[in-house]
């Protein structure tokens, strides 16, 4: 059995519809592929109604978070959600909150490269998005169409960068809040992809255990954006405070390089996340078993 739990479709920053998603994932051998939008659900029927035979979908999203440490700046971090109910209130209404920090976010960051001279206008990278939730790789492919980068990969490199003056920050999660949120709405919290350096800054492992501490379920182990090093470091990390462990590809259609399937999860891993999530089930209603 083959699992991808990390992919983004075009309802959030992914350039493939969430079917064309799920036939990439077919096509590459998946039997399993989580749907992970950032910060939305709103993908989560069209997978439902366009699952290839002899796949299976969980129901998933990344939330928007922060860890705040003692005496210095927030460090940016990310949770990856399964199987929780999408109609719980509370997480619902911080789903939309995030969605419209993300929404005023990028009109900021058009706004200034505009105002610098940069050629890209706000209502047509909305109208692009086509409904989609619009952030910064949506800046960047205007700024790659544009000629002004010559690549999603430069963009974030250089003018979105978060060193850049002409980036803008957001007020996301705290990180100990949404992992309550997602238990709360019976779904299995996992800290994706959580000792990325090349991103940027990263927490240590005191955080990694305070989060545990709160609820967390899960680590995001196999990633294409951690080395050997930083697998093995994780993987006993979570050894060590008994959480599951996950691989997956984070596959964003061509806004990445990085192929889905890229990275998968162990099937025992996998299993014992289906047990952990009781506000939904998978595609198509079946858990365990895909197909």
């Amino acid at each position: 059995m083959r699992i991808d739990l990390h992919t983004h479709s075009s309802v959030s920053d992914g350039t493939d519809s969430p079917a064309e998603l799920l036939a990439a994932g077919r096509a590459a051998g998946l039997d399993v592929v989580a749907l992970t939008d950032h910060d939305t659900t709103a993908g989560w029927a069209e997978a439902e109604r366009s699952r290839p035979d002899g796949l299976t979908v969980v129901p998933g999203m990344e939330l928007s978070c922060r860890w705040f440490p003692a005496g210095a700046p927030p460090i940016s971090v990310h949770l990856l959600a399964y199987l929780f109910d999408p109609e719980h209130p509370a997480l619902s209404a911080e789903r939309a909150r995030l969605r419209q920090e993300r929404l005023g976010r990028g009109e900021r960051i058009v706004a200034a490269l505009a105002d610098a001279g940069h050629p890209v206008v706000w209502d047509e990278i909305v109208e692009r998005a086509g409904g989609g939730v619009v952030g910064r790789p949506h800046v960047a492919r205007a700024l790659v169409e544009a000629g002004v980068v010559e690549s999603v990969d430069h963009a974030f490199a250089t003018l979105l960068h978060h060193r850049s003056p002409f980036y803008v920050a957001k007020a996301d999660t705290d990180v100990l809040d949404g992992i309550a949120l997602v238990r709360a709405a019976g779904g299995v919290p996992v800290f994706a992809h959580g000792l990325a350096t090349r991103r940027g800054r990263v927490v240590g492992d005191e955080a990694i255990a305070a989060m545990a501490e709160a609820g967390l379920l899960g680590l995001e182990v196999d990633h294409p954006d951690h080395d050997p090093d930083e697998r093995a470091h994780m993987r006993g990390l979570a050894g060590e405070l008994r959480l599951l462990v996950t691989g997956s590809s984070d596959y964003h259609g061509s806004n990445k390089t990085t192929p889905i399937a890229a990275c998968t999860t162990a099937p025992d891993q996998y299993e014992a996340l289906l047990a952990a999530g009781t506000g939904a089930t998978p595609f198509p209603g079946t858990v365990g078993t895909p197909g």
